[in-house]
């Protein structure tokens, strides 16, 4: 079915964390969210609306120092910007041909700001999810009917010369919604471990878990996303701790480490992990990691193999993957995975889903979290890893952010009430995530459009500025 992007209405919203997190370069005290309302027209004159909402991070997309914080919010504007216009300049189209037929434009003047291919990436990522919520909306299908039945025209281009139509097609039309998702927590860098490291004079006691002792206890998880800083003997002696937790409360429990780019090549995170494994108190916390995630800083890590790192444990890129072709090239250097990020685009998550699983056994794909905040963006990405086939997914912000207490209680409401499954709200508390034993429940989320089936409050929201050229 052929769409017309109309127009896109921008705003942001903005929070107070309840906890500092610290991951790569950068600790954050407070967030902003993009949130946007794209109305579509169809061939047959009937208008639709949908909705997209992802976090403005600094020092994610662009983490080169000559930027500031601000700066790098802006250049995800600036990609908004860019995607709006070029969406809407190609008139009638199928969902994905909007995507591919302005992939190579949308790179080419994103370059021309200074802008690198992930924050390029940002505004088509937002477009193309309230896109496909406006068409289900107008057409009464939900997100998990239209990708398997191929509503959205995704296809094989020049922009992905080793993916084919048949296989394509034949992975597509084998999704199926699941019904439940198991959380990975993130322990960030600074994120305090026992009761120790979080004075009484400290401790924010909203009734959420405040350590990871109590995340441990409160949640009961199996999954957790450890985050390290490229100082060995810092990580090692974090590592220990984090351990001695998991270890005694935390069950058959299964981990991730996460690099964030702190490491400045291959031998570097080799001699973390031969430590970790020499180490006997990480001993359990070493048999169950399952895989590395982007340890190496992007302008080196698809330059040389990574095979020594990879015959000691799988590792996936992250932040590597800006282009439709990244995943291929880190193939060939030894990676045996990418991450599915929304911020990075859903078909780029479906393309790699779909090569992943021409490849077989020996490769994945992970579900990470760029800060999706409950309400639209945790919906939507939940929405799409499940569909892929994925059984855990990292999850922060339920975290450091209090629930949906950004929104408005009218607003709250509306999402309890529409996704009563995924969201608890106790009096006086903002809605929350309903994690139960590390489990969260995905049922709801099969409402016609892109997973959302509860009104947001536009007018509570401040109007985005333009992206500065």
């Amino acid at each position: 079915m052929k769409v017309k992007l109309q127009d896109v209405e921008r705003y942001e919203r903005h929070v107070k964390m309840r906890l500092a997190f610290r991951f790569g370069v950068i600790t954050v005290t407070d967030a902003t969210q993009a949130v946007i309302r794209a109305r579509i027209s169809l061939p047959d004159g009937w208008t639709s609306h949908g909705v997209a909402a992802e976090a403005l991070a600094a020092k994610w997309f662009e983490k080169s120092p000559q930027f500031t914080d601000e700066q790098n919010l802006d250049q995800l504007r600036q990609s908004l910007d860019l995607a709006i216009e070029l969406y809407r300049a190609q008139g009638f189209g199928k969902p994905f041909d909007l995507y591919a037929g302005s992939y190579e434009e949308q790179k080419k003047r994103g370059a021309a700001l200074g802008l690198n291919p992930l924050v390029a990436g940002f505004g088509p990522a937002l477009i193309d999810r309230a896109i496909l919520d406006a068409l289900g909306r107008a057409t009464g299908q939900s997100f998990a009917a239209m990708i398997a039945s191929n509503v959205p025209g995704i296809r094989a281009t020049s922009l992905t010369p080793d993916v084919d139509d048949a296989p394509l097609a034949h992975f597509l039309g084998r999704l199926k919604a699941t019904r439940t998702i198991a959380v990975r927590h993130t322990v960030g860098l600074v994120d305090p471990l026992t009761a120790a490291d979080r004075p009484a004079s400290e401790r924010v006691n909203d009734g959420l878990p405040e350590t990871l002792e109590e995340v441990v206890s409160y949640y009961r998880g199996r999954y957790y996303k450890l985050k390290v800083g490229g100082d060995i003997r810092a990580d090692l002696d974090r590592l220990r701790r984090i351990a001695a937790v998991l270890d005694a409360g935390a069950g058959d429990y299964r981990v991730t480490l996460d690099g964030n780019e702190q490491y400045d090549d291959v031998e570097g995170i080799v001699e973390l992990w031969r430590k970790v494994e020499e180490t006997p108190a990480l001993a359990r916390l070493a048999k169950a990691t399952l895989f590395i995630e982007q340890p190496i800083k992007r302008a080196v890590a698809l330059s040389r193999s990574i095979e020594p790192l990879a015959r000691l444990r799988p590792v996936i890129i992250d932040e590597s993957d800006g282009e439709l072709g990244s995943f291929p090239a880190a193939l060939k250097l030894g990676y045996a995975g990418v991450s599915s990020k929304n911020c990075k685009g859903l078909y780029k998550s479906i393309l790699n889903a779909a090569r992943v699983a021409r490849l077989g056994n020996s490769h994945f794909m992970s579900a990470e979290d760029l800060t999706t905040w409950p309400g639209v963006s945790v919906q939507q990405d939940l929405a799409l890893v499940s569909l892929l086939g994925m059984t855990h997914v990292e999850r922060n912000a339920h975290h450091f952010i209090d629930g949906m207490s950004f929104a408005p209680e009218a607003e709250q409401q509306a999402f309890v009430i529409a996704h009563r499954d995924l969201y608890q709200k106790q009096p006086g508390k903002p809605a929350r995530l309903n994690i139960r034993d590390g489990m969260l429940s995905l049922g709801s989320l099969g409402v016609p459009g892109f997973a959302v089936g509860a009104e947001m409050d536009f007018s509570s929201m401040m109007p985005m500025a333009k992206g500065a050229s």
